[in-house]
């Protein structure tokens, strides 16, 4: 289906840039200009913290092997001490706004009931739109997960609107569930991990006839014990398996239209401003995810004229659940089929699964270095990256910290993704280029990915504290990279995590993972997908106990109401808002859950402090886990760590007030809002970023109610402030 953005929205846009507010393009001034900085290659991991990375010092003898991205950490820097945010929504917009989720009000992973609030906003100044001040083009392909499609006027159309040139992914952000019916060819829960298995396994088989959407068929047979099931290698050619068949009429069984983790997935293409949302039954639909977004790169990279400047962004899907098989092709040769390891009932085949998606992951970047003329194979078939070859920088990054069950020792699975505990938010950076000085070097100073913001203006030679009219949270890198002497450019480090804004208030159903409960995944399949029970609207497990006041419980803190009152044991609970900041030796944890209190059966906002030593020391740093916790018995030297902290930490939760009419974040209320609030209410009506709180809540819509609260702050100026390195 190809769409057009709705020209009311563009026109909208349009018209900021002739009132001078943040628009997608740069003027034609702008454009006029010739390249100012290096091409940049961004490529960005999926829940791959530091605790995955041998070549930062972590993960032991069983993390995954990535040999190609340990080859261009070994040409660059290997920044040892980043910090993200716990989830991946907050963590991206970071990068790509450079600033705190204090102030983009995404908190968490944007699910489809979040409001427009909670996603990056069409008027902040994303780097595409920074870098076009540049003469830079900007393409993004794979996960986007920053805006949209639901609840936003623009849909499908967010990355444009947002200001990049090119997309070609998936807007929504995570893979769906796994078919467990493979596809149609057998009954649903008959195959966890979406296709028929081998040989050896229940209602597997070694041939079958592989039907495509289009209905050509080919018989698949796996004849060496080396090769994928022929279930796996038909699923990543973006067929069907009917197994022990030969070509003919294909069963009426057969579903084409049903998503399939990672090897069928809803693909949005846009370019010029036309959106194409691809159906399930096209073949680039079709396929395993992390070749198909390298694929996309690749082209493009490959079409860019040589006088413009580029940034392409890679935005790796793995290794975010659903852990699913990836193509043996894509993995070493040490490495063999692996269709006898389940997806869901076992720790132990999820946990190699997810090792093996991260590798193939570094597999596909190798390809894309070697196809793109950034890197050249070695006659032993090793990547041979010479950083000065090429007028191109390379960064690799970590979206978020680890997931429980894949965390590696030493790290702490209970303190993972989801929390501002180091084994959440401490990931992986790695910077690559022609401005390196003294390469395959470490960095043990503070960064936050915030920062990379910044970084990508420098590059460009934009400075972004007089380019963006708003405070920006980043710290220029571009020394460390320049000046291998190059002392800390930060005094404290800042991350956080919290509940995303819903209409009336509303947040997402909880999910019990093991012995705790939690609001992070964003509906019941995530739940799923995660290996969680689903307690919230809607659920279908047997183990749930029945709600006898409707379809469902609201909150953790319900969950456990109705365990304690069953005879069970109380869950713990992952925090609902998690915040932390550090300074080089100290970090202070806070969390904020709502819980059950038995004694007075009542549900009470419980916050909790935690202050701990912290170091980057390998293989084995001091973490903040639970037994070192100073607090308790805090001497004077840590009592006054601690109210320092502390004070930095409400002073940057204070440090962006509301401004109640200010829809297109240029400060002051005026006319502008005016006329912007009346063609979203008209032509829109819905979730926007003109929806104010009305009562308590925003509501979800865009109307007469909003343009009240505009008219009644007419002229108001709002409050400036400043961030805190």
């Amino acid at each position: 289906m190809n769409k057009t953005i709705p020209a009311l929205f563009t026109a909208g846009l349009t018209a900021l840039v002739l009132t001078g507010c943040n628009s997608g393009s740069g003027s034609s001034q702008d454009s006029a200009r010739g390249p100012q900085g290096p091409n940049i290659l961004f490529v960005i991991m999926d829940d791959v913290g530091i605790d995955q990375m041998k070549v930062f010092g972590y993960g032991g003898t069983i993390g995954p092997d990535l040999p190609n991205i340990n080859a261009v950490a070994h040409a660059g820097v290997r920044f040892r001490n980043t910090w993200s945010m716990p989830e991946c929504s907050p963590g991206r917009a970071a990068f790509f706004v450079g600033r705190y989720p204090v102030r983009t009000g995404i908190n968490q992973a944007i699910g489809p009931n979040d409001l427009a609030t909670s996603q990056l906003s069409p008027y902040d100044m994303t780097t595409p739109k920074l870098l076009k001040k540049a003469n830079y083009e900007s393409a993004m392909f794979g996960k986007f997960h920053l805006a949209g499609p639901e609840n936003n006027e623009a849909e499908n159309a967010t990355p444009s609107t947002l200001g990049w040139d090119r997309f070609y992914g998936w807007v929504g952000g995570l893979p769906g569930s796994i078919d467990t019916s493979a596809g149609g060819a057998a009954p649903t829960n008959s195959h966890m991990c979406g296709f028929i298995p081998g040989e050896l396994a229940k209602g597997g088989a070694r041939t079958g006839a592989c039907y495509q959407p289009d209905n050509s068929c080919s018989v698949i047979t796996r004849t060496s014990p080396d090769q994928d099931a022929a279930g796996l290698q038909c699923l990543a050619s973006g067929g069907i398996l009917v197994p022990d068949a030969t070509c003919g009429i294909p069963p009426a069984s057969l579903d084409f239209t049903r998503q399939n983790g990672y090897y069928v997935s809803p693909l949005v293409s846009i370019e010029n401003g036309d959106v194409e949302v691809v159906p399930l039954t096209d073949a680039r639909a079709r396929g395993y995810r992390t070749t198909i977004e390298t694929d996309a790169a690749i082209d493009w990279i490959k079409s860019r004229p040589s006088d413009r400047a580029w940034m392409a962004t890679v935005s790796y899907s793995a290794a975010h659940t659903p852990w699913q098989q990836p193509p043996k092709k894509l993995l070493a040769g040490h490495v063999g089929p692996l269709d006898h390891l389940t997806c869901t009932d076992s720790t132990l085949d999820t946990r190699l699964i997810q090792d093996r998606m991260t590798e193939a992951l570094d597999t596909e970047f190798g390809r894309l270095l070697v196809e793109t003329g950034l890197a050249k194979r070695g006659q032993d078939g090793s990547l041979d990256y010479d950083p000065k070859a090429t007028n191109t920088v390379i960064v690799i990054v970590g979206d978020n910290g680890s997931l429980a069950a894949a965390v590696k020792l030493p790290f702490d699975l209970t303190r993972a993704k989801g929390t501002a505990y180091q084994t959440g938010v401490w990931d992986p950076l790695i910077i690559a280029g022609p401005q390196v000085v003294q390469p395959d070097r470490e960095v043990d100073h503070m960064v936050n990915t915030v920062d990379l913001f910044q970084f990508f203006g420098e590059l460009a030679g934009l400075d972004v504290h007089k380019e963006v009219p708003r405070t920006v949270d980043s710290v220029g890198i571009l020394p460390y990279l320049t000046d291998s002497g190059q002392g800390s450019l930060r005094t404290i480090n800042f991350t956080m995590g919290g509940l995303n804004e819903q209409a009336n208030g509303g947040r997402n159903g909880p999910c019990v993972i093991s012995t705790a409960c939690t609001v992070i995944p964003t509906s019941k399949s995530v739940c799923q997908d995660n290996q969680g029970v689903w307690w919230g609207a809607g659920h279908t497990d047997s183990s749930v106990l029945a709600n006898p006041d409707g379809d469902g419980y609201l909150s953790c803190a319900a969950v456990n109401q109705a365990r304690y009152k069953n005879g069970d044991s109380l869950l713990n609970l992952v925090p609902e808002s998690s915040v932390a900041i550090r300074n080089d030796r100290y970090k202070l944890v806070r969390n904020s859950s709502e819980d059950y209190v038995p004694a007075t059966d009542s549900f009470a906002m419980e916050i909790v402090d935690g202050l701990y030593e912290i170091n980057q020391a390998a293989p084995t740093p001091l973490l903040d886990t639970a037994d070192r916790d100073l607090l308790p018995g805090a001497n004077a030297e840590t009592l006054a760590v601690y109210n320092e902290l502390r004070t930095k930490l409400e002073d940057i939760l204070a440090s962006e007030p509301e401004c109640p009419g200010d829809g297109n974040m240029d400060g002051v209320v005026n006319g502008e809002d005016l006329g912007n609030w009346a063609r979203i209410a008209h032509a829109w009506g819905m979730s926007s970023v003109y929806d104010f709180v009305t009562g308590e809540f925003r509501d979800g819509k865009t109307d007469n109610r909003d343009e009240t609260i505009i008219q009644a702050n007419l002229g108001k100026t709002c409050e400036r402030t400043h961030a805190v390195y």
